[in-house]
Parts: structure tokens; sequence; C-alpha cells
């Protein structure tokens, strides 16, 4: 697939299973798997202003549908219950540069491609530089409220984001946390998911 005219320097894949709680308890729902697709793009407006930000917002449609290829595969057929997105700016940027790149236009293709989802998807974003740790917010992809997905995963790039690059990430979970029980919806409440209705 192609992303359009990112200058992409490197991805990222990460997957993540867990098989128990902190305290080592399990539950009848599996293991939690989380998977983070981030890449390494080079910031067209780095060290300086401009009021357009149409050159990253451009092609972000083409830019979600490779990540949401990536997603599907590395969840090697697990189906998504929350996901989350989030931009980490290099330096030479502005913050207003990693939200361009986080738009509905590019995270509609993430969406279609992890099977739908009817919540808005949370994000977050910040500046920094090589090996900056951010926290990647997950929630419901269905419903915001189901409070069993209230998750974030933390990743860094230890090259990544140079001055002059943004790195654009996508989270996605199988699943809520591993023993979560503190009320509230419930996913088997979300009308949708897993044929209910």
């Amino acid at each position: 697939m192609s992303a359009g005219a990112y200058q992409i320097r490197k991805w990222y894949t990460l997957v993540e299973e867990t098989r128990t709680g902190e305290t080592g308890g399990t539950d009848a729902l599996g293991p939690l798997w989380r998977v983070v697709v981030a890449a390494a793009i080079r910031n067209p407006y780095a060290g300086r202003y401009a009021e357009d930000l149409g050159a990253i917002v451009a092609d972000s449609p083409l830019l979600g549908a490779e990540f949401g290829a990536r997603l599907v595969a590395a969840l090697g057929g697990r189906a998504v219950e929350s996901y989350g997105k989030s931009a980490l700016v290099g330096t030479a940027g502005e913050l207003e540069h990693g939200n361009a790149f986080l738009t509905t236009a590019f995270a509609n293709p993430v969406r279609a491609a992890v099977g739908g989802g009817k919540a808005w998807i949370s994000s977050t974003g910040k500046r920094g530089a090589l090996g900056a740790a951010i926290d990647v917010p997950l929630a419901h992809k269905d419903a915001l409220y189901v409070r069993s997905h209230y998750d974030t995963i933390t990743v860094s790039f230890p090259d990544a984001p140079a001055p002059d690059e943004v790195v654009v990430i996508f989270a996605a979970a199988s699943r809520g946390r591993i023993n979560a029980r503190l009320g509230g919806l419930r996913r088997e409440d979300v009308k949708g998911l897993d044929g209910l209705t």
C-alpha cells in the first residue's frame, strides 16, 4: 500500500500479550493483546510557521489505510475492542503538526480496517527528543463509557523523533483490562459488539 507523499524513515510494530493481571489473577476472557504501529515521518513544516498544514493532511487517507493494514496484520486475526492514537513531535516542530497527522481523514481508514467503531478515537500528543515516551490512550471503539477498556500503553522509540520528524502512533487492544471490576457499562452491553443487538 502507498502512504502518499509522506517521507517515512521507519516503521515500528509492537505486539504485547498479557496473560495475567498485575497480582497474578486471570479472568474468563483470556489474554489481553495490545498492538502498536508507528511511523517516523518527516515533518514538512519543521522549523517554520505555516498557516495551512495541507502538506500533512492531504494524503491522510492513504496513511490511515497503511496503518490499518499493518495493525490488522500485527493482530493476527484477533478482533479489536479498543484503540487510540498519538503523535510525538520532534523539537523543530509544533504540537499542531502532530495533531494534523491525527485528523478524522487519517483515523477513518484505520477504523474501517479494524472492523468499524462508533466512538471517537482518543488521542494524545507532545513534543520530545529522541527516545521520548508517550502514553497512547485506549478506549472502547463503540462506547467511550465502557470503564473496563480505559487503558494506556506507553511507547518510546530510541531513534525517533528526530527534530524534523513526527512519530505517528496508533494502538489497538483485543479486550479490556484483565480482571476489570469497577462496574459501569459492560462490553456485552454495547450494541453491535460480538453480534449482540
